[in-house]
């Protein structure tokens, strides 16, 4: 059997390696959007402060009725206006705590204190904070820290296929989880990609939810792919999303939606969120509902922190199973973004 050609998963030594996170920075995460908050949780008129994979960023949601992200420091030494925080705050303009810079929602200079005593000639106009990608989609806010990313269309191109009503509702936060993963974030990612294992790792949780596995279907998208099992109780699919670079869009029929991504932290450990989002008449249930979701999110910390510790042995990873095609394409995606580098 020739095997030169063989279907096969990333090496795991890209799961170790310093020099490969430092790539996955600059040249993988830089090409994606990013969720980052629930639109909703950032009323007209105020700002949140957060960070990116080690990037300070504010966000800020202006009169004019536009939600804009700039990187969260002052153009002029580099302190930052509100330090990280859950939620967002009331504002109405942006004051640096280190000299005074004042400046509005848009990210416009004001004023500067002082100004007519600057040695050279001062401008205004020469000195806006700097802008970040921003859009709102799936009632969320996405952020892209690199300067040339793909678009946003093209990141959900499956999900806006096949989901176009779903993800154009207007939805509110349900509930919000995360916590930290003792593992590389591709452990995390792929196997959260993985349909092979979910009969038999989570028999009275996600199964359940997901049926019998003779009724998966699986469609692939140019950077997303999905699987789709029919609703237990008959009202139509459940959708799961693999997103790049490590996201997840879960809908289900009856308008829930949850986005679940895996932050790299360091090589060993990554930061899970999850969003639970749905009609505002659902607001009461949100906890338990994410209750179910954490159940099973559980008992995935258990596995990949399993394959954390055996991928730093010198392991090598067995055949890819036909349940595991999202995983390969997820993979194949990273692995040609990477490859000229």
């Amino acid at each position: 059997m020739d095997t030169a050609n063989r279907a096969a998963f990333l090496p795991t030594e890209l799961y170790g390696s310093p020099s490969v996170a430092a790539l996955e920075r600059e040249h993988y995460a830089t090409r994606f959007w990013h969720p980052v908050a629930a639109a909703a949780d950032l009323p007209s008129g105020h700002v949140r402060a957060l960070e990116l994979l080690g990037v300070p960023v504010l966000l800020c949601h202006g009169g004019d009725g536009l939600v804009r992200a700039f990187r969260n420091r002052c153009p002029h030494r580099a302190v930052a206006f509100l330090a990280p925080q859950k939620g967002s705050v009331a504002c109405r303009r942006l004051v640096c705590p280190y000299h005074g810079w004042t400046y509005d929602l848009g990210g416009t200079l004001l004023a500067a204190a002082r100004e007519s005593e600057f040695v050279d000639p001062f401008d205004r106009g020469a000195w806006p904070l700097e802008a970040l990608g921003c859009q709102v989609r799936a009632s969320l806010i996405w952020v892209a820290l690199g300067a040339d990313p793909i678009p946003l269309d093209d990141q959900l191109d499956l999900p806006l296929q096949e989901a176009p009503e779903a993800l154009a509702r207007t939805l509110v936060p349900l509930a919000f989880h995360e916590r930290g993963l003792a593992c590389n974030w591709k452990i995390a990612h792929d196997n959260t990609l993985d349909d092979y294992h979910v009969a038999i790792a989570h028999p009275t949780t996600l199964h359940r939810l997901q049926g019998p596995v003779r009724d998966y279907r699986h469609r692939f998208g140019t950077w997303a792919n999905v699987l789709a099992t029919p609703s237990p109780e008959g009202d139509g699919e459940f959708l799961t999303f693999g997103l790049p670079p490590w996201n997840h869009l879960l809908l289900w029929p009856d308008g829930r939606m949850a986005m679940i991504q895996f932050l790299p932290e360091a090589l060993d450990t990554c930061r899970m969120q999850v969003w639970l989002l749905g009609p505002a008449s659902r607001q009461e249930e949100g906890e338990a509902l994410m209750a179910e979701m954490v159940h099973f999110l559980a008992e995935d910390r258990v596995l990949v922190e399993s394959a954390q510790r055996g991928y730093g042995d010198g392991f090598r990873t067995g055949p890819p199973h036909r349940l595991e095609a999202r995983i390969l394409h997820q993979q194949a995606i990273y692995a040609a973004l990477l490859e000229p580098w």
